[in-house]
């Protein structure tokens, strides 16, 4: 998906991934010295999977400079587009497993595009990429137009209660992290509501503080501005806790319905699976060096983004999980995007 700030969990672990993702750094580095000392000896090309300018870009354009300054040599941005980041995504597990092509992508590409166009994503996410580093997340939050009388997610849950099918929510698209995010509320509370889908983010946000449509769920990052000037209405995050961006949204765990309804969008790096074990260690290293600097941090912190620089390993943990709840909110909900 493609709504970062124009970009749940696991927060508290972060200095225990961290701490595992340094001494793996250590062990791998140590293990195969020949490739640490080898590579890299040319430009190395990060796939980015949408349009420049756009948010995923962005981040991208942040992290790139000071990673090829580190690694000493050039890192160049190859913006793929096509498919909601398929093509971008394929081409690079198809890359040559040599180290110098990298992939900074996002959940709907990576993990769920399989589940939701099965006929036209031949890619495993899990099995064709090794995941290098997990850089930032944020959390769902469910929107509302300010004419609506609820004000909390427990009002308003109790409303859509009382008139099946009377609300509608808008996303950025079926078969998004966003739509899957508002399936989960659908299944989880035992709710009705219709979908809405969207061709973009920002038209969404116009439309609810225009008061066209009921609801939406989108990426923290994308509401922030309208939230705070009171254009619109925010319900509660899809997290298990606040974000430090809006300490002031509660989780919508508030309401027991909707207790475990969590889902973030993410952006990740990755790489063409059977890339040297000492090369994802390294770049690993020096992203999560990279995402502690200043500039980075203060970069994270205004867009609303949570940095997290997971290892190696946990990355790949997430990415189950990651998985398994998406793959099981498709099946209930038998969504797919023709």
């Amino acid at each position: 998906m493609n709504n970062l700030p124009t970009f749940s969990r696991r927060v508290p672990a972060i200095a225990a991934f961290a701490a595992s993702a340094a001494f793996a750094a250590v062990a791998l580095t140590a293990a195969h010295p020949a490739a640490a000392d080898t590579w890299p000896s040319r430009p190395i090309t990060m796939i980015v999977p949408y349009s420049a300018g756009g948010n995923v870009d962005v981040m991208a354009r942040w992290v790139a400079p000071e990673l090829a300054r580190r690694l000493g040599q050039p890192v160049v941005i190859d913006n793929v587009v096509g498919a909601g980041g398929v093509l971008g995504t394929e081409r690079a597990t198809r890359a040559k497993p040599d180290g110098y092509t990298l992939l900074l992508s996002v959940e709907s590409s990576v993990v769920i595009a399989r589940m939701v166009t099965p006929q036209t994503v031949k890619y495993n996410g899990l099995k064709d990429l090794e995941p290098v580093t997990l850089l930032g997340s944020q959390p769902l939050v469910l929107v509302g137009k300010p004419e609506l009388a609820a004000r909390s997610a427990g009002e308003l849950f109790a409303d859509i209660q009382r008139s099946p099918g009377k609300y509608s929510y808008a996303t950025s698209g079926v078969g998004t992290s966003l739509h899957l995010g508002g399936e989960m509320l659908k299944q989880q509370g035992g709710v009705s509501i219709v979908h809405v889908p969207y061709k973009a983010g920002p038209q969404i946000v116009t439309d609810l503080a225009g008061n066209q449509i009921e609801l939406a769920v989108l990426p923290l990052s994308m509401v922030m501005p309208q939230v705070q000037a009171g254009k619109i209405k925010a319900y509660g995050l899809m997290a298990e806790q606040p974000s430090a961006a809006m300490p002031g949204i509660a989780p919508l765990a508030a309401v027991p319905a909707w207790k475990g309804a969590n889902v973030s969008v993410w952006q990740g790096i990755f790489a063409p699976v059977g890339t040297d074990k000492a090369i994802i260690a390294r770049l690993n290293q020096e992203l999560g060096e990279i995402l502690r600097t200043a500039d980075i941090q203060k970069k994270f912190d205004e867009a609303g983004v949570t940095r997290l620089g997971l290892g190696p390993k946990e990355f790949a943990e997430f990415l189950k999980s990651e998985d398994a709840k998406f793959s099981a909110i498709v099946r209930r909900g038998q969504i797919r995007a023709d």
